[in-house]
């Protein structure tokens, strides 16, 4: 029986008397596009560092392709290939929007240090490999007449997507993308659409936290509604639409519903 992507088991963490993340279970199946919604302080930014190990869960388990990943470093954890992203897009200064690519791809480059500096055959290969690929990400969200520009000079909805292209260089098993339709524009997050959905069609599995309600309903291919802490309900998407307990968990919020 083929594990699943991801589990989280009876999550839960407090701050002080504050309950972020309350006994919260969901399995995310592999090569499927999970959504996590829900109103402001539901907990699902919460929820992502639990699962990466950022924050120490008070009680649960987190099961990665049927393992447990529990107690795991971060940086084990990305090793794996889990890798994620931020709400604010993280870009390294003084490097262009390329290299700030390139980046997510240190991870899987073979060559050692020697190699490097005698510039070896198979370290050339290598690089134009790994460019040609950082190139074609690049292309696909609009960014590729902007390679060579400083990455910091982006707008803030460019420099979301360049974080997607880095995660997506290294070649994750699973991509956790926390927002990263936040402040793109209508043509951006039209680009973004069709990032996700090639790469679901690679065979690589998403969970996404997103507020664009348009964006998770024709991407996702499952949605778990999270509200003051807890699981509220999950199913597709033409479900979740019509489910009132969403509605009045949006609604009460003073976040509508859509």
């Amino acid at each position: 029986m083929t594990p699943a992507a991801l589990e989280a088991i009876g999550l839960s963490k407090s701050f002080g008397g504050l309950v972020a993340v309350d006994d919260v279970s969901f399995t995310v199946a592999q090569g499927t596009l999970t959504a996590l919604i829900g109103p402001n302080g539901a907990g699902k930014t919460t929820l992502f560092n639990l699962i990466t190990n950022l924050y120490r869960p008070d009680a649960g388990d987190v099961r990665f392709l049927g393992a447990s990943i529990a107690g795991l470093a971060p940086e084990r954890i990305a090793g794996l290939g889990l890798t994620r992203t931020f709400q604010s897009a993280r870009i390294f200064p003084g490097m262009t929007t390329l290299e700030n690519a390139l980046v997510g791809a240190h991870r899987h480059l073979r060559g050692g240090p020697l190699a490097q500096m005698a510039w070896l055959p198979s370290v050339r290969d290598e690089e134009r490999r790994v460019t040609a690929r950082a190139e074609a990400l690049l292309e696909l969200v609009g960014l590729a007449p902007f390679r060579r520009a400083p990455a910091t000079t982006l707008p803030m909805g460019a420099q979301k997507l360049l974080e997607v292209v880095r995660a997506l260089m290294a070649r994750p098993r699973l991509l956790l993308l926390d927002e990263p339709a936040a402040g793109l524009n209508d043509s951006e997050t039209a680009e973004l659409s069709g990032l996700l959905s090639a790469v679901r069609a690679n065979g690589i599995t998403v969970v996404v936290v997103e507020h664009n309600m348009s964006l998770v309903m024709e991407v996702a291919d499952e949605i778990v509604v999270l509200d003051a802490g807890a699981v509220l309900t999950r199913g597709v998407p033409a479900d979740i639409q019509r489910d009132r307990r969403v509605i009045e968990a949006y609604i009460g919020q003073g976040a509508g519903a859509h």
